[in-house]
């Protein structure tokens, strides 16, 4: 089933950290650090776990103790709820992990 696009100026009201992706595809974006490698991938490990449950995967990238996380709903074509409750989950997994 297809979600719903949502309005991304209202939900980053409420995802602190994330901001309007550059390009011409809807997405929101978050860039992290962390202390060190182990904890950045150890954030990673986590969101990749629930990623799986929800059948939602972020595209991102990580470079030593930093990650780099795009979210969009592909079928979509924008940001749906299944990104913003991702969104909400990673500002939670990177707050328990040190992320900043």
């Amino acid at each position: 089933m297809t979600q719903a696009v949502v309005d991304v100026t209202e939900i980053l009201k409420d995802l602190p950290g994330w901001s309007v992706a550059p390009g011409d595809r809807p997405a929101i974006e978050r860039k992290l650090a962390f202390s060190d490698f182990n904890a950045a991938f150890g954030f990673m490990a986590r969101v990749a776990l629930l990623a799986e449950k929800m059948d939602h995967h972020p595209e991102w990238s990580n470079v030593y103790n930093r990650v780099e996380i795009l979210l969009t709903t592909h079928d979509a074509g924008g940001v749906t709820a299944l990104d913003v409750k991702m969104a909400g989950f990673i500002n939670e997994a990177a707050a328990a992990l040190g992320g900043k």
